[in-house]
């Protein structure tokens, strides 16, 4: 049973995988998004309600209910190589500034947020020589808020190696946080190219700033074994031709690590992803039990093969859909689209689950309790006098 202290707005909500991720506690109260085949799955999976399909700029701040924490996912393909870095002056990620406006809005009708979200690749850090981080987070000073970042990585809950930014605002004194944070950087949670980006900041965002420091979290208990199928649904194993192919497409330091992995006669499953080097398409395997970053599948080469060794037979096809779901920790009974580039594309533009998990239960919930006990006791101490 959702908790009614607990709401949130998801926008650029994809297919829910923050709504996933926070818990049945919280109840959402307005999620949006202006793809419309995310948005069906959205709706096939919770319903038509509180979704609005459209451009966030067009957002009714007068129609939204009130919520406690605003979740943004902006479109990260500015801030990636794909995108050139084109940065916050993209035509997609510079859809943040019609978020942030949003924001803005609700504080200006009496409906604050009381915790902001801000989720993209680590690519934001350097896009536009760290400029654009710094332009961030000079708007949440602005809007009032107290902030700190953290990379965090899928990879420490589930088999997927999957580096994301977290930019965290909390509207009101560092006080509030202060079970959550460090006098100093930690490395764990702050790489050198968040440190470098740290420093654009201008002096009134760094007044503001706090070294987020969470706890580190448990050992992963989920392994590729337990997502890989011997026999999935949405794709076929490829003939010996194609996996003949598929092996002469690797360096002779990649088809080493194959022909090791016969050696030990025990059954191993690698991942694969193509890429171009050299000008030359090559086969780039791991096994060590990670699955590389899931990417939109715009192409062949995003997708990831699987390769499993067994004795001296060698086997590989798709990763399938079901599996790359259960990479981004979504549960099985989740509805997938039925085409793969769909399925796929839902998966490698989404946020890992149990991640959003890790922040709501170490982070966003207990700074909801410390919010509301400071105004119950502001509310004692002012009907006492």
């Amino acid at each position: 049973m959702s908790n009614p202290s607990l709401t949130f707005h998801e926008d650029f909500s994809g297919a829910g995988m923050v709504r996933i991720g926070l818990g049945a506690k919280w109840q959402c109260v307005r999620a949006c998004d202006i793809d419309p085949k995310k948005c069906g799955s959205y709706r096939q999976n919770f319903g038509a309600k509180h979704l609005i399909q459209g451009d966030v700029a067009d957002i009714s701040v007068v129609a939204s209910k009130s919520a406690r924490l605003a979740w943004a996912s902006f479109p990260c393909q500015d801030t990636s190589l794909a995108g050139g870095y084109a940065g916050l002056a993209g035509e997609r990620s510079g859809t943040f500034w019609s978020w942030c406006r949003v924001v803005e809005g609700m504080a200006n009708a009496g409906k604050p947020y009381d915790i902001l979200c801000i989720e993209n690749v680590r690519g934001l850090l350097t896009a536009n020589a760290g400029t654009d981080f710094a332009a961030i987070c000079e708007a949440l000073a602005k809007l009032g808020y107290s902030f700190g970042a953290a990379v965090i990585d899928a990879s420490l809950f589930l088999p997927q190696s999957r580096e994301r930014l977290f930019l965290i605002g909390v509207r009101g004194p560092v006080e509030l946080v202060k079970f959550a944070t460090s006098p100093e950087p930690n490395p764990f949670w702050h790489p050198e190219s968040l440190l470098r980006a740290h420093k654009h900041l201008t002096k009134k965002a760094r007044a503001q700033w706090f070294w987020l420091n969470l706890p580190t979290p448990p050992k992963k208990k989920i392994s590729l074994r337990d997502i890989i199928e011997n026999n999935p649904k949405g794709v076929k194993w490829h003939t010996s031709e194609e996996t003949k192919h598929l092996l002469g497409l690797m360096s002779k330091e990649n088809r080493l690590k194959v022909e090791q992995q016969k050696s030990h006669g025990k059954r191993t499953i690698g991942m694969v992803y193509k890429r171009t080097r050299e000008g030359k398409v090559r086969a780039e395997i791991r096994f060590d039990g990670i699955a590389g970053c899931l990417r939109t599948a715009t192409g062949g080469s995003s997708r990831q093969t699987v390769v499993i060794v067994e004795k001296n037979v060698v086997r590989s096809r798709l990763l399938a859909p079901r599996e790359a779901a259960r990479l981004m920790g979504l549960p099985d009974n989740y509805k997938l689209p039925v085409k793969y580039n769909d399925a796929y594309h839902l998966c490698g533009d989404g946020v890992a689950v149990p991640v959003v998990r890790f922040l709501a239960r170490q982070l966003f919930e207990p700074t909801l309790e410390n919010i509301d006990n400071q105004i119950s006791k502001t509310s004692i101490l002012s009907s006492a006098e």
